[in-house]
């Protein structure tokens, strides 16, 4: 088979919508990602940012099930310091009971919000360090091998939930390496470290009772469209919005023109911004995939998870549908 292709979700409400319509849209994205061929769809939880919904993770991941039917559905990541390991367990425990083989828990220990932000979760500053034992407590209450005596997740699906590590750094893929788990790196905003982490998640993996060897997912960011001019355009618009959202976080009241954007990223703070997406692959279907599979093939990777940018809905769901659809089509790469 060709590389496994998934699809992130970053539950996106566009000017003009409300959280409803982002709800609607991420309904229409899996569906497409479900007729395309796609393994998965993740939903990453975020906190105190307007354009995001994907807050509650659990409930929109369990929205989208009753509306799909056989795609994998699941968090990309959960924040596990933000929670109690009990109550994740419980909210996962469920999902796989009402969607029996199709749930996903993929895990992060950063808080996916600010500072202020993260006092608000009642979250300790420290609780990221403890991010190991918790997995494994997690892991205990999933599995019906609690580590606390006397406390066990109810209700507890008879299914396996699959935990995933995610990490940008170091940290993860030797935390996932030594558990175990497969790795997800998010190379879709923080390129730097991939290779050494995908290096350094194969040397020390150990094999574990839900896997026997290596498994590696890397991001990346999509613009697929019938024709490369509109691939690139629908790419300008939406990395012009990207930046511009960013440089009014401090200056809420200002507007940017289009040529001021562009001269912000010319600048050393705007090509840093735009170094995070160096993994953006835009063009028609055969282009993106042809890049795809030589980023996959560059570092091995079992499977790819794709964040769709385009500004219109319907831009990403035909994005989907033809990346989905031409990479299902393609010779097996070779690794």
């Amino acid at each position: 088979m060709p590389v496994a292709l998934s699809l992130l979700d970053l539950a996106v409400i566009a000017p003009g919508q409300t959280a409803r319509d982002s709800f609607g849209n991420s309904v229409l994205l899996a569906q497409a990602a479900e007729r395309s061929g796609h393994r998965r769809v993740w939903y990453a939880e975020h906190h105190n940012m307007k354009s995001i919904a994907s807050s509650a993770t659990s409930v929109l991941i369990g929205h989208v099930a009753t509306q799909t039917e056989s795609i994998r559905l699941g968090a990309g990541g959960i924040m596990l310091p933000n929670h109690s390991p009990l109550v994740i367990a419980e909210q996962f425990g469920t999902l796989e009971a009402l969607f029996p083989g199709r749930i996903d828990l993929g895990l992060g220990r950063a808080p996916g919000s600010d500072q202020a932000t993260m006092r608000a979760l009642r979250r300790n500053p420290s609780s990221a360090d403890t991010f190991p034992q918790d997995v494994l407590e997690l892991q205990g209450y999933l599995s019906g091998n609690s580590r606390i005596p006397g406390i066990n997740a109810v209700p507890r699906a008879e299914g396996i939930v699959p935990l995933y590590i995610l990490g940008s750094s170091l940290f993860g893929a030797q935390l996932a390496a030594h558990l175990g788990l497969p790795y997800a790196f998010a190379s879709h905003f923080a390129p730097d470290a991939l290779y050494q982490a995908v290096e350094a998640y194969r040397d020390g993996f150990k094999p574990s009772e839900q896997l026997a060897e290596p498994y590696v997912m890397a991001a990346a960011n999509v613009f697929a469209a019938d024709d490369h001019a509109q691939a690139q355009e629908q790419k300008q618009i939406a990395y012009r919005a990207r930046a511009r959202g960013m440089l009014q976080r401090g200056a809420a009241a200002q507007e940017f023109s289009d040529e001021e954007i562009d001269l912000f990223l010319s600048t050393p703070n705007g090509s840093h911004l735009a170094k995070m997406t160096t993994y953006t692959f835009a063009g028609t279907p055969a282009e993106v995939v042809a890049g795809l599979e030589d980023f996959a093939a560059g570092i091995g990777a079992d499977e790819l998870i794709l964040a769709h940018h385009a500004t219109k809905i319907e831009d990403r769901v035909r994005s989907v549908e033809l990346t989905g659809q031409t990479m299902a089509a393609r010779e097996p790469v070779a690794k």
